[in-house]
């Protein structure tokens, strides 16, 4: 069996299916911040465990043997809305499950870290970095997923064998969706507004995968000999895109269905930007990206209208908005009681 922690998020609910067609027994362990409902259609093939890895209970890892570890808060606006809940949740919290698996001898410890931790600004050296590259994290989010990394690789043995993944900006269709990333607020733009707006000239480099893509990469971490993976860190990136160039794709994809204007707004360079190379996982695992922008878009559109998710505006679709909804509404049941 393999746990899947953070199962129900965005990339959870994809990784969760690819397991589940692989014949891999999974339970999932997650907060539920965002509910449970991107898990409906495959409840009954899985075991869910609601809980939060900050108290982590070391029984929930009986019978496993591999974790892929998705829990966290997810961005930077979530991650410097509560900095505290951040790196208790990111980087303390990776600790509490790897020191649980390392104590059950569960060697396999998938990692889902972020690329942002390159990040240094707009205005810093443009240079394609790689996992050798020396690396500052300056945002909440970038340092709590750092400071997982440091204690993974600090803890690697001969019987624990984490693997470090930093993955490129996601996107693509999630039955737990997301519009809070650029390709999908794009996506969003087009089919509610027909106008993307492009901010700082959308000269910022952005490196990019597909969360289907995303979800192969933990499959192969979790398949691969353990020697291969040991303490690697792997960068996980289809292809580094301006964001500009991102829109026109987004129009391109969008031609068949409606017409889609691009303003691009030269007001503000307060933005990150930075490139990324993937030839390590190519060289050393044989993995690479299978799914481009067109195609992902061509296929998140169809999804929203099989799906008939129309409502691209709610809340729950976007992590900031979300999470300080449910600070409001805990605040005020705390005040009022029970609603009825």
């Amino acid at each position: 069996m393999i746990l899947v922690t953070g199962g129900a998020g965005y990339i959870g609910c994809v990784a969760v299916r690819q397991l589940l067609d692989k014949g891999e027994a999974v339970r999932v362990f997650d907060k539920l911040y965002f509910g449970d409902h991107g898990l409906a259609d495959v409840a009954d093939k899985i075991d869910l465990v609601q809980g939060d890895i900050r108290d982590f209970d070391p029984a929930v890892l009986d019978g496993c043997n591999a974790v892929i570890h998705l829990a966290g808060l997810s961005n930077d606006p979530t991650a410097e809305f509560n900095p505290k809940a951040n790196q208790e949740i990111n980087a303390t919290g990776t600790e509490i499950v790897a020191k649980a698996c390392k104590a059950r001898g569960i060697s396999r410890f998938v990692f889902a870290s972020t690329c942002s931790i390159y990040d240094l600004g707009f205005y810093a050296p443009d240079f394609v970095r790689d996992e050798e590259s020396e690396v500052q994290p300056r945002a909440a989010y970038a340092v709590s997923n750092y400071d997982a990394e440091r204690s993974l690789l600090g803890m690697a043995d001969a019987s624990f064998a984490p693997v470090i993944l930093r993955q490129g900006t996601v996107y693509g269709w999630s039955p737990r969706m997301r519009y809070d990333l650029v390709v999908n607020t794009f996506v969003r733009d087009a089919l509610t507004k027909g106008v993307l707006t492009v901010h700082a000239g959308g000269e910022m480099w952005r490196p990019l995968v597909d969360v289907r893509d995303v979800a192969r990469v933990y499959i192969a971490c979790v398949e691969a000999p353990a020697d291969k993976v040991r303490g690697r860190v792997f960068n996980v990136v289809e292809k580094n895109y301006r964001v500009l160039e991102l829109a026109h794709w987004v129009r391109e994809a969008m031609k068949p269905l409606r017409k889609v204007e691009i303003d691009v707004d030269y007001s503000t360079y307060k933005t990150r930007s930075y490139r990324v190379s993937g030839k390590r996982i190519e060289v050393e695992l044989g993995f690479r990206p299978l799914v481009g922008v067109k195609e992902s878009v061509e296929h998140m559109v169809k999804a929203i209208q099989q799906d008939g998710h129309d409502d691209l505006f709610h809340p729950r679709h976007y992590n900031i908005g979300w999470m300080t909804l449910l600070q409001e509404m805990e605040e005020t049941l705390r005040r009022i009681g029970s609603v009825f």
